[in-house]
């Protein structure tokens, strides 16, 4: 979602973009009760921050929903400071004329960072085991520089005609402070037929990034193709309070351009939520859990004389079965560990309080705050040079936190704060994490 663009500059060194957990959504328009015009809502919002590699950065992020087309929404965001800078824009659910179902989106950022890190080697090189970013590395074992770090990508969905989406390629929705008052799309039975709604997502994405060492410059490329299918079987993909969704997608790089390493992986990623209803303080009580695991069938590793390895036709370390960061092990720095597969699994209670700091606040109205959220959370984890059972949950990396949610204007904001064996961590980003 837009203002993501700006939100994740706050503690993201310029890292892989990630928009939500899964590449597809449930095509959808969001009618609040409360707005005037019932089809369309913005939002402007200036930020500033300060971290220890960035300095201090002023920006400003702003979205529009609903204006042209119901489902459809602009956004960009802009930020600098003394060493550190970018821009990113990016249209998203356009329905192409003609069609009901089919669906373009295209974002990019480009953007200089003071002290970018990569828990990574460069795959020319031979390393000592354990390698960087594996799940026995040191915390200290990573490249650092300062460097560019710009990407874009274009995406093509498809609303299958089945379940909710049978009659129409999107489904419309109303809410009341911020809760979902019109009919649920999903989440009383498993039936992709009758419930839920089904995407096919066809997405291209590129990402460039490069660190200016004092004795070297090292670069990197991708330009890859993700293929994929949602069902999201929930009530209301916005807030799941019930139901369940799963996606699968594979991704392939063919060394198209700059990018110079052909590779493959393979991802499932699956959600169930179940709904406590309502108390005296809280209008929802949900336990939401998580499922994701993927694999890199074309990683190889060659071995030197002195036993030393060097990965091949692998993912690069911020793509593929790589765990940390704002999405998966929160309590970890971003993109700390990669390798040929990985699993990770996660629980949350989402408790929608029924206060709002917001209400009778006549100069806070701005902020179109339906709810806020409050939700404690564990995560589990591992990536692994192999993929099996006795491997993959052996050695797992814990993690756990809370983290403080709202609705402003039809998008969820979240600041979610996470402890590891390794610190902790802060995460300001849009939408829930699945």
């Amino acid at each position: 979602m837009p203002l993501f663009i700006a939100l994740i500059a706050l503690f993201w060194g310029g890292s892989a973009p990630l928009f939500a957990s899964t590449s597809a959504n449930v095509k959808r328009s969001v009618d609040r009760v409360e707005t005037a015009d019932k089809s369309a809502e913005s939002l402007i919002l200036p930020f500033a921050f300060s971290t220890e590699t960035m300095g201090l950065n002023l920006g400003l992020g702003m979205m529009a929903s609903g204006y042209y087309q119901d489902q459809m929404t602009v956004g960009a965001a802009g930020f600098g400071g003394e060493v550190s800078h970018g821009l990113g824009a990016g249209l998203w659910n356009f329905r192409l004329p003609g069609t009901d179902r089919l669906y373009f989106s295209i974002v990019g950022m480009a953007g200089y960072y003071p002290d970018q890190r990569a828990y990574g080697n460069p795959k020319s090189e031979f390393h000592s085991s354990p390698v960087a970013g594996s799940n026995d590395s040191s915390l200290d074992d990573y490249i650092e520089a300062n460097g560019s770090s710009n990407w874009w990508e274009m995406k093509l969905e498809f609303s299958l005609p089945m379940g909710a989406t049978k009659e129409k390629g999107f489904i419309h929705y109303k809410t009341r402070n911020g809760l979902l008052i019109s009919e649920p799309s999903g989440g009383e039975e498993w039936n992709p037929w009758a419930s839920g709604a089904s995407v096919i997502v066809l997405r291209q994405f590129n990402r460039y990034q490069s660190f200016e060492q004092q004795n070297r410059f090292l670069d990197g490329a991708v330009h890859a193709i993700e293929l994929g299918l949602l069902y999201d079987n929930t009530d209301f993909p916005l807030n799941p309070s019930t139901g369940s969704k799963q996606y699968i997608s594979i991704s392939h790089d063919a060394a198209w351009f700059e990018s110079d390493h052909q590779w493959t992986f393979v991802e499932f990623d699956a959600s169930k939520y179940y709904s406590f209803g309502e108390s005296e303080h809280a209008y929802q009580r949900i336990i939401a859990l998580n499922f994701w695991t993927g694999y890199s069938p074309t990683w190889e590793v060659e071995y030197s004389d002195e036993g030393q390895q060097r990965i091949k036709s692998a993912p690069p370390y911020n793509e593929g079965a790589t765990l940390g960061g704002f999405y998966k092990m929160r309590g970890y720095n971003q993109n700390r560990f990669h390798d040929k597969a990985a699993i990770y699994m996660s629980a949350e209670y989402r408790y929608t309080l029924k206060y709002n700091p917001a209400a009778g606040v006549k100069w806070l109205r701005f902020l179109k705050l339906d709810w806020v959220q409050l939700v404690p959370f564990v995560e589990a984890g591992r990536v692994a040079p192999e993929y099996t059972a006795k491997t993959l949950l052996s050695d797992l990396k814990y993690d756990g936190g809370v983290s403080l949610r709202a609705m402003m204007a039809g998008l969820i904001v979240r600041a979610d704060v996470a402890g590891s064996e390794e610190g902790g961590s802060l995460w300001v980003m849009i939408d829930h994490p699945f």
